[in-house]
């Protein structure tokens, strides 16, 4: 039974190897990653889907993040994409920080970044509104690993502490660093996937001050009253929706209604000072919100601005801009 059926394979395996052969070519080329992404057209998300805020007040309008859609090219899309004005091509190295770096370091430090941005979304939106709020936990994550650094430690590691020395920050870091000399090797504590792993990185000297080539990005944990909860998923990252955010907790905290009934959308970093920063793909975000129909799009003051209200006029979207440098004077053009 076994011989027969063997036999078969080979006999269709024969008659039928040139389309065997061209089917898995054709597989590869189609699946195989090329060192490029491709952005195109974004939209817009009701980030009212992503909040949740005990005992909120309610708006008559709305906040909406804005994203920018993303993928990894491909032989065919990198085709389309050099067909169509609205697909753009960027080099992997313009998105990475080194040649060392792979596609699930990119993922996970955008995710970082997207977690840094939530949680000075709350400490920033909080404190305008007087409201209560408290760190309950500090988080050092590996951000960046230069291509000069000999150790075997991951980006997206929390370091729990260096030479058996608790770690609260990078400048404590720096100190233990500098107290060394060149050659020495550092142990590492760190939180990997849920569990405690032990690593080394080797000190170096460039410019005349010592390394071991890692960068952090400090995250708070806070304890908020009221409760607030954050459901972004898992294919969401990146810290450009910072600023909308803040904006959306803030109107929930307080009793009078920001939006006045407005369709709100925009886009821009938020840090702890409440200070708003540049995106990329802005273009983009702009084309999502006129798409979704946005009354206002608030975006960051500068490069950020200039070129929306350039695409303003040049495709004469019917939408109200307004650039903004700090959360503040987001409220008050709001307002």
């Amino acid at each position: 039974m076994f011989n027969k059926l063997y036999e078969k394979i080979k006999e269709i395996i024969k008659e039928n190897y040139l389309f065997i052969c061209f089917y898995f070519v054709l597989i590869a080329i189609c699946f195989y990653p090329l060192p490029y992404y491709i952005y195109s057209g974004g939209g817009t998300i009701d980030v009212s889907d992503r909040l949740e805020i005990e005992d909120s007040y309610e708006s008559k309008g709305s906040y909406h993040l804005c994203y920018v859609s993303e993928l990894r090219a491909t032989i065919p899309s990198y085709l389309i994409a050099k067909i169509l004005p609205s697909w753009d091509l960027v080099p992997m190295e313009d998105v990475s920080l080194n040649d060392e770096e792979t596609e699930e370091d990119i993922v996970i430090r955008d995710k970082i970044f997207l977690n840094d941005a939530n949680m000075n979304a709350i400490s920033v939106a909080f404190q305008k509104a007087g409201k209560t709020f408290t760190i309950t936990d500090t988080k050092n994550y590996i951000i960046y690993i230069d291509e000069k650094a000999k150790t075997d430690l991951k980006i997206g590691d929390n370091i729990q502490a260096v030479d058996q020395i608790p770690l609260n920050n990078l400048s404590e870091l720096q100190q233990i660093v500098q107290g060394k000399e060149v050659g020495d090797k550092l142990t590492f504590e760190v939180e990997r996937d849920g569990e405690i792993v032990a690593c080394e990185a080797e000190v170096f000297e460039q410019e005349k001050r010592k390394y071991v080539g890692i960068s952090l990005q400090t995250n708070f944990i806070y304890e908020t009253d009221p409760k607030v909860e954050l459901h972004f998923s898992e294919t969401e990252a990146g810290p450009s929706g910072g600023l909308m955010l803040t904006l959306s907790i803030y109107d929930q905290l307080i009793e009078e209604d920001i939006t006045k009934g407005r369709k709100i959308a925009g886009t821009g970093t938020i840090d702890k000072d409440g200070n708003v920063g540049s995106i990329g793909g802005v273009k983009y975000k702009l084309a999502g919100a006129v798409k979704e129909g946005s009354d206002v799009f608030i975006v960051p003051n500068g490069e950020n601005y200039e070129e929306c209200i350039k695409l303003q006029k040049e495709k004469d979207y019917d939408i109200e801009i307004i650039g903004v440098s700090t959360f503040d004077e987001a409220l008050e053009k709001l307002k």
